[in-house]
């Protein structure tokens, strides 16, 4: 049974909207009116505009203002980089499959954006870690944190922030980690043409919890 979204009601359809009409294994299609569409993407536009030009303009402050150029901003500059590429890069498409209900970008840019949007954010959440790192040492220890936190040493946290979570999204998404264990499932259950998710199984979960 297929269901389209209206402002009142939903309306259950015999012949429920496809992504792809010609297509036997395409992915059912949730059609919302067009004035909820269009608030939408002004919402969502609006949203990853916000975000793209807040990172935007850290970024540029970090790097022209020279008495800015110290490990803790380093260290922001690098969050302040992984939420620009969010809102810049994998908000977007992300925009268009949460209206349209479908992927309409085919399977491989679903790969990419997909792997861009998991290193990302692990990215964002790893940078923050290692900032509260950086705080904690600066607060409880500041006659180490000068000898503890210096240039190389933050260097390195970024690089390894950023090398996990390259790892992370590209690994879990190209080799198929993420169904890990759940493979028959998935190809007969969640898979379809015009859908792009992130499925994880549970035993791609519990690796996960147990890396981290």
């Amino acid at each position: 049974m297929g269901y389209k979204t209206t402002l009142n009601q939903t309306v259950i359809l015999e012949n429920p909207p496809l992504c792809y009409t010609s297509l036997s294994g395409s992915c059912q299609k949730l059609v919302y009116p067009k004035e909820v569409q269009s608030l939408l993407y002004i919402l969502f536009a609006f949203i990853s505009l916000l975000t793209f030009l807040g990172n935007l303009l850290v970024i540029i402050t970090v790097i022209h203002f020279k008495q800015l150029h110290t490990p803790t901003n380093y260290l922001i500059l690098s969050l302040a980089v992984a939420d620009l590429c969010i809102g810049g890069v994998v908000m977007p498409p992300s925009m268009l499959r949460s209206v349209e209900s479908c992927w309409y970008l085919g399977s491989f840019f679903c790969k990419i954006h997909t792997s861009l949007d998991v290193t990302l954010c692990t990215a964002s959440i790893l940078n923050l870690c290692v900032i509260s790192v950086d705080r904690y040492y600066a607060v409880c220890h500041p006659l180490l944190y000068h000898s503890i936190m210096t240039p190389n040493a933050t260097a390195f946290m970024i690089g390894v922030c950023w090398t996990v979570s390259a790892f992370v999204g590209f690994g879990m998404i190209f080799l198929e980690l993420g169904i890990l264990g759940d493979e028959d499932y998935y190809y007969s259950n969640v898979a379809c043409e015009g859908g792009c998710i992130l499925f994880l199984s549970k035993t791609a979960s519990s690796v996960l919890q147990t890396n981290f």
